[in-house]
């Protein structure tokens, strides 16, 4: 008897569009001088889904095609994977055209209701998804202090846009092996969509994957990270009290200001086990970060 073939996962067409991330550019220092550097790219990518325009994004470009995958996932513009034909970026008419088999129902409905959150550059929720998260509750998962740090530092060998050329957030997918994917863009929620597009089209699920972002920690990006079903969300910025709420709601487990030995465990300290503690004593009850503003 013929051994059973495993089916072949779905993966819509896919234009191969990524752009360069950064552009040399010559500036004037404090002294009148000439310096070479780099700059962040960013340019606007128009999203069209069955020839309807949704809404432009600007992007570094690098990922389009996850980045349109991701936001078609979080934003719930698509019921699954396997109703989408193609997507096909084209820089030239700054467009993205997503083809679906059967069209989209209820796309009018999900457009009409729309809030533009706090994301860099202004991100945008369709669809009543805050509703959609009233029903949203993640299983709680233990994190340990020690694989915290271990994060922290393979994460410090990222962000090559950053270093080279600054104005851009880094998010990351991590698991037991350390970074899965690591992506940069000039807002957040665009790494946070590109990151998702990648879990989608891979089949990766987020129950035992750690998130991390460079950004504050607000609502949009605790929604997303919930509907990527990851419990728990790390930064090295801060919170708002909006994201703190959702993640109380959702069971994120929210870990922000996250430097060297130094982090705040804003919900889920009791699924944190504190193995490493580090050697010098308490903080003050007023943080050094207190007063700062988020980044």
């Amino acid at each position: 008897m013929a051994t059973p073939q495993p089916q072949e996962r779905y993966i819509p067409r896919l234009s191969d569009a990524g752009l360069k991330p950064s552009f040399q550019v010559v500036a004037v220092d404090e002294y009148g001088e000439p310096r070479e550097g780099h700059i962040a790219g960013e340019q606007p990518l128009t999203l069209y889904i069955d020839k309807r325009e949704v809404v432009t994004l600007m992007t570094l470009g690098t990922h389009p095609e996850l980045l349109v995958l991701g936001y078609l996932r979080n934003q719930r513009l698509v019921p699954c994977l396997e109703s989408v034909d193609s997507i096909q970026v084209d820089w030239e008419t700054e467009a993205v055209a997503v083809t679906t088999f059967d069209g989209v129902s209820d796309l009018d409905e999900k457009l009409r209701h729309r809030t533009v959150t706090t994301g860099c550059g202004q991100g945008t929720v369709f669809g009543r998804i805050t509703e959609h998260m009233e029903q949203l509750r993640l299983p709680p998962v233990q994190t340990r202090q020690s694989q915290i740090y271990a994060l922290l530092d393979a994460l410090s060998a990222e962000n090559e846009v950053y270093r080279r050329a600054g104005a851009v957030h880094g998010c990351a997918l991590c698991g037991r092996g350390g970074i899965e994917i690591f992506v940069e863009d000039v807002g957040r929620h665009n790494a946070a969509d590109a990151i998702a597009g990648y879990m989608w089209i891979n089949a990766i699920e987020g129950a035992d994957k750690v998130f991390y972002t460079t950004g504050r920690l607000t609502s949009e990006m605790v929604i997303k990270v919930a509907q990527m079903g990851i419990p728990v969300l790390l930064s090295r910025s801060g919170v708002t009290h909006k994201g703190l709420e959702f993640a109380q709601k959702v069971g994120v487990t929210m870990i922000a200001r996250a430097k060297g030995t130094h982090f705040l465990v804003y919900h889920g300290a009791e699924r944190v086990v504190f193995d490493a503690k580090p050697k010098q004593g308490p903080l003050p009850r007023r943080h050094p970060d207190a007063g700062k503003g988020n980044d």
